[in-house]
């Protein structure tokens, strides 16, 4: 018995000793909106953040990455750095759901073969799609009323650096900030079914709303490495 259990850990071992092709793993930090209500910090992580993160390493330079990140984004009016929304009192709560892929770009080689400790700062850019509820402020108090689900395209950009706690495990800090293609994460802008102005917006109606998220990526590889061999 002991002789088996000894033959399973060398083929498990043999196994992960390839498994540095592919990376799955989480994201864990937290979020932030930019838009018509609360203060405008760009990156403060005042709501807590979880997500998927897969990576396809193409070569030691860039690797393909899917994401996909919820956030419970919560915001009110009640910050003295803007005493205009102070004094206006709005707050609202959201879902933000977010999937998105594109390239990850490292500034240095990050060579999943070498056996020492290796680091590099890295960017990542891509095209996504989020989905929200959609709601709007009741006028004369402070109560929202939801009315549907939304979803819009988002284009997010990411900033990070990452370290091999090992040949299996990989572990980075980012910094993720979302354009959106909406004005409505905050019920700020919500739908009509004419074209004559609405009663409920309020707001810069001319920008977009931003999310960003900040966080901590921890990441198993496993499949098949490539050489990364020059012809």
């Amino acid at each position: 018995m002991k002789r088996l259990w000894f033959l399973l850990a060398m083929l498990c071992f043999t196994v992960h000793a390839r498994a540095q092709f592919h990376e799955l793993g989480a994201f864990v930090g937290g979020g932030n909106y930019v838009g018509d209500i609360g203060a405008t910090y760009f990156v403060f992580p005042e709501n807590p953040a979880v997500g998927l993160v897969y990576k396809w390493n193409r070569t030691t330079r860039y690797s393909l990455r899917a994401n996909a990140m919820f956030m419970n984004l919560t915001k009110s009016d009640y910050s003295p750095a803007d005493f205009a929304r102070f004094s206006r009192r709005f707050r609202f709560e959201n879902q933000i759901m977010e999937f998105s892929v594109g390239a990850e770009i490292n500034y240095v080689d990050f060579n999943l073969h070498a056996s020492d400790r290796a680091w590099s700062p890295y960017l990542f850019l891509g095209i996504g799609f989020i989905r929200y509820n959609l709601f709007y402020h009741e006028p004369n108090t402070l109560e929202t009323v939801e009315y549907g689900k939304g979803g819009d395209i988002v284009f997010p950009a990411i900033a990070g650096v990452k370290t091999n706690l090992s040949p299996f495990v990989v572990l980075g800090f980012e910094i993720g900030v979302r354009y959106t293609m909406t004005d409505n994460l905050d019920g700020s802008a919500p739908e009509t079914e004419s074209n004559l102005p609405n009663p409920l917006m309020f707001g810069n109606l001319n920008n977009n709303d931003w999310f960003v998220f900040t966080g901590l990526t921890f990441s198993f590889t496993f499949g098949d490495l490539p050489c990364y061999c020059k012809e």
